[in-house]
């Protein structure tokens, strides 16, 4: 970190991840500082995410320069999401906003989101309604979030935009791995900030570089899609869903063994080459692994449940 953190707070903090964004940091600052100066005090955190141009030497000379840039540099590439949650760490303001660095976002934006949340909203999540991305980009991004908004119940119609607005209290409660950046609006509601708004944005086309989108990272997302809805739903419950299926299996298995038992020891019918009962004692021992798995869990987890204590929104 480049600078003290000990400085006053400021209203907003903007934190941008970045890699091999060298060409575009200057002029970024000058939109920055051109659409919001005027109106809010601010602090710009740089995450290098472990480029390998000179990006970083762009960041401590636009930080010579403007004492609202601080920077932030990894030893190699991490991801967005690492890079995101080391710029929350450091953040200064009363508010805070991610952007990208290559310039797709508009800091003109900035202004009327703070507005939403001043009005009552705790995130707001930009929406790129017209996009300058290739074909290849868009189409699997529409399908993503299709899915993740119908998973996650949030009318959200970009998860992937990353041009956002929260109040400070929103990231503070919130820690980001993986892939998890994508749905921070999810973790946002799970912490108890249900108040989450939209707002269209303009999207510019890439003005310099190559974009760093890959097929991988969709893969990786819904993998953390699936990650994330179950630890959403049972962390604090483990055996609600390794027992449900734990049950249903060896019931279905004692059902099978049982009616094979009938024919055996009534009809006198022979049962010990018939796949069924091969079937009937998989389900049973399935069953019964799920079970010890849930209960497993429930052991795993019952110190940190009576550690845990309810956030606290508001009192009077």
């Amino acid at each position: 970190m480049e600078k003290s953190k000990e400085s006053p707070e400021v209203d907003i903090s903007i934190v941008v991840p970045l890699f091999n964004e060298e060409e575009s940091l200057a002029e970024l600052i000058q939109a920055i500082e051109e659409s919001i100066s005027e109106t809010y005090s601010y602090e710009v955190i740089f995450v290098d995410d472990g480029s390998t141009d000179s990006s970083f030497q762009v960041i401590k000379d636009l930080g010579a320069k403007h004492e609202e840039v601080r920077g932030i540099s990894f030893g190699h590439n991490y991801g967005k999401s690492v890079a995101l949650q080391a710029g929350f760490e450091e953040v200064r303001g009363k508010y805070v906003v991610t952007m990208d660095a290559d310039l797709q976002d508009d800091p003109n934006e900035v202004p009327d989101m703070i507005q939403m949340l001043k009005g009552g909203l705790d995130m707001v999540s930009g929406w790129k309604k017209e996009r300058f991305d290739p074909i290849s980009k868009t189409v699997p991004s529409k399908f993503f979030n299709y899915v993740t908004r119908k998973a996650a119940g949030i009318h959200l119609h970009d998860f992937n935009c990353g041009l956002k607005a929260y109040k400070r209290e929103v990231i503070d409660n919130i820690y980001l791995y993986g892939e998890l950046h994508r749905y921070i609006p999810m973790l946002a509601k799970k912490e108890g900030f249900a108040r989450i708004g939209e707002k269209i944005v303009k999207h510019h086309p890439r003005k310099y570089g190559t974009t760093k989108f890959g097929l991988s990272r969709f893969i990786n997302g819904f993998l953390d899609l699936i990650t994330i809805l179950f630890v959403q739903r049972y962390f604090q419950k483990p055996m609600h869903f390794f027992g449900t299926f734990g049950i249903v299996l060896l019931l279905v298995g004692t059902g099978i063994n049982a009616y094979l038992a009938v024919l055996r020891l009534f009809l006198n019918k022979g049962i010990g080459d018939r796949p069924l009962l091969f079937l009937g004692i998989l389900l049973m021992v399935l069953g019964i692994q799920l079970l010890s798995t849930g209960l497993i869990g429930e052991l795993i987890n019952i110190n940190h449940v009576k550690k845990q204590k309810p956030k606290i929104r508001e009192m009077v």
